[in-house]
C-alpha cells in the first residue's frame, strides 16, 4: 500500500511514517516545515518528502492519506482530498488499527517530561532484552530513531493530550488503549484548543476509562489535577509516585546521582545521566512502569545509567572558546523554568543566556504572557524573539527588562547574544521548532567575532 502523510515532518507524524515504511508500505509525505532532526530521519530512511501542500498532490497515486493533526481546513491539499472523496484517516486511528492492536501499550501522558520519560522507558525495557517498539517525539540517542516497531508485544508511546486532526477533536491518546500509563503531571496547555484545566482532565478521564481492569496507572501524587482526575474514577492498578508511601527518590551521595525506592525498599543509586529533580520524576516514574512489564528495578536503575539522552533535550550543539550553545524544545514557562534550574544545578558557577521563541500556539495567544518573565528569571541574561508574536513581549519582560533582549529580528538577535557571550557561557535556546537555524548562526557569529579579534577560534574550552 502506498501512504501519503500530511504534516510528515511533525514529530508524531515523523514517527509515524517510520512505522508504515517498517511495516512494507511505500510511504511519502509532505509538509510546509521541513528541518532536522526529522527531516534528515526520514530522508535516510528512504521517505520522500515534498515541500507545501500543493492540490496536485491529490493525484500522487496513493491509497491512503494520513492527516497529521496540524492539517486544517482550508488547507488546500486537504480540500482537494475532501472535494475528491478520497480515502483520509488520522494519525492516532492509523496507528491503532495497524500498529498498537494486539500489544501491550505503555503509554506516557503529562503536560512536561513525555519525550525524557518515553526513551527512558523504552531504553529500559531494551536493556532488558525486551525490544519494544516505541513511538517518541524525539530522537532517543540510544536508537537514533524516534520511531520502531520492535520485535516484541510490548510497545512504548508518547501520549499527547493535542487533538487528533481536523475530524477528530478527541485527545490523540485515546487511541492508544494503554495496559500501562504514566500520568507524568498535568497543566494548562494548548489554549488554542482548550478552554481551561478542567477540559484537559475530562481528556485524562478518558484515557483512564479505556484501560483494562488489569492495566496500571502510575500518577504523580504531587500534581492535585491528576489527583482529581483519579477521583473521577480508576478501574485499573494503581500506583503513585513523588510519594513518601509509594514510589519515591531522592539525592544520591554521590554529586549527580539518585536512589529510588518504593515505600521502605530502596532499589539502587545511580549517576543520573539528564539533569535536574524533574528528569529524576520521570526516571523514577519509568522505573516503575517498567517494572509492570517485568524489569526488575534494579535493572532498570543500571540501565539509567546508560542512558545517553534525547535530542533537543539540554544537546550540546557546539563550543566555540569556551561559550557552549545548547539546545532543549522547553516552551512551557514551567518547562522553561525546569530547564534553567536543571542547568543552573550542573553547572552553578556558569551563566545562562536564556534564549527564547514562544512559538508554541499557548505562547503565541500569550495565554502564559504573564508567567514569562518568572519561569526565566533565574537565568543571566535573557533573549527573545518576538517576530509573529501580536502580544507586548517587552512587556511581559518589564520585571527583568535590565537583563533581557527582545528583538523580532533573528540576525539582530543573534548579534545581541554573540555580543553578550563570553568564555564560560551556556545559551540556552528554548523552542519547540527550528528557530530559523539559529544555533548555526550563534555558533557562526561566535566564530567571526574570535577571528575579528586576532585569533582563530577554539572548538573547546
Amino acid at each position: 500500500m502506498h501512504i501519503h502523510i500530511l504534516g510528515v515532518c511533525g514529530t508524531f507524524m515523523g514517527g509515524v511514517a517510520l512505522l508504515a515504511r517498517a511495516t512494507g508500505h511505500r510511504v511519502t509525505g509532505c509538509d510546509a516545515n521541513v528541518y532536522p532532526p526529522m527531516s534528515t530521519q526520514l530522508q535516510a530512511q528512504g521517505i520522500e518528502l515534498i515541500e507545501g501542500y500543493e492540490p496536485s498532490q491529490a493525484a500522487i497515486g496513493c491509497d491512503l492519506f494520513v492527516v497529521g493533526n496540524a492539517i486544517s481546513r482550508g488547507n488546500p491539499l486537504l480540500e482537494e482530498i475532501l472535494d475528491r472523496g478520497l480515502r483520509y484517516t488520522s494519525g492516532p486511528q492509523w496507528l491503532a488499527e495497524e500498529v498498537l492492536a494486539g500489544r501491550w501499550v505503555l503509554a506516557v501522558a503529562g503536560t512536561h517530561g513525555k519525550t525524557t520519560t518515553t526513551s527512558m522507558l523504552a531504553w529500559m525495557l531494551e536493556d532488558a532484552g525486551l525490544s519494544p517498539g516505541f513511538l517518541v517525539g524525539g530522537v532517543p540517542a540510544n536508537f537514533g530513531v524516534s520511531a520502531r516497531l520492535g520485535e516484541s508485544p510490548f510497545f512504548v508511546i508518547e501520549a499527547d493530550e493535542y487533538d487528533t486532526a481536523f475530524c477528530d477533536k478527541r485527545s490523540k491518546f485515546v487511541h492508544y488503549r494503554p495496559r500501562t500509563a504514566i500520568l507524568n503531571n498535568l497543566e494548562f496547555d494548548h489554549a488554542d484548543i482548550f478552554a481551561d484545566l478542567a477540559a484537559i482532565e475530562t481528556q485524562f478521564h478518558h484515557l483512564i476509562r479505556t484501560m483494562p481492569a488489569s492495566g496500571r496507572v502510575i500518577a504523580n501524587r504531587a500534581e492535585p489535577s491528576l489527583q482529581r482526575v483519579l477521583e473521577r474514577g480508576c478501574w485499573s492498578q494503581l500506583e503513585w509516585f513523588d510519594d513518601a508511601d509509594g514510589w519515591h527518590a531522592g539525592d544520591g551521595v554521590q554529586a549527580e546521582h539518585a536512589w529510588f525506592a518504593l515505600g521502605g525498599d530502596v532499589f539502587g543509586e545511580c549517576r543520573m545521566p539528564l539533569p535536574g529533580r524533574h528528569n529524576r520524576a520521570n526516571a523514577l516514574a519509568a522505573i516503575a512502569a517498567a517494572r509492570h512489564v517485568g524489569v526488575r528495578p534494579s535493572d532498570a536503575i543500571a540501565a539509567l545509567e546508560r542512558f545517553e539522552g534525547i535530542r533537543r533535550r539540554l544537546e550540546l550543539r557546539g563550543l566555540v572558546d569556551g561559550v557552549a550553545v545548547l539546545d532543549d524544545f522547553a516552551h512551557h514557562p514551567t518547562a522553561i523554568a525546569l530547564t534553567i534550574e536543571a542547568l543552573r544545578r550542573q553547572q552553578p558557577r556558569n551563566r545562562i543566556l536564556a534564549v527564547l521563541e514562544p512559538r508554541s500556539n499557548t505562547m503565541r495567544l500569550g495565554t502564559m504572557k504573564a508567567r514569562l518573565a518568572d519561569s526565566l528569571a533565574a537565568a543571566d541574561r535573557v533573549f527573545c524573539y518576538s517576530n509573529g508574536i501580536s502580544w507586548d513581549v517587552a512587556d511581559a519582560l518589564a520585571p527583568i527588562s535590565e537583563r533581557s533582549v527582545v528583538a523580532d529580528d533573528l540576525e539582530r538577535l543573534v548579534g545581541a547574544i554573540a555580543a553578550e557571550a563570553r568564555p564560560g557561557d551556556r545559551v540556552l535556546v528554548m523552542s519547540n521548532g527550528g528557530f530559523g537555524g539559529i544555533h548555526q548562526r550563534l555558533l557562526d557569529a561566535l566564530s567571526a567575532r574570535a577571528r575579528s579579534a586576532g585569533c582563530a577560534p577554539r572548538a573547546g574550552a
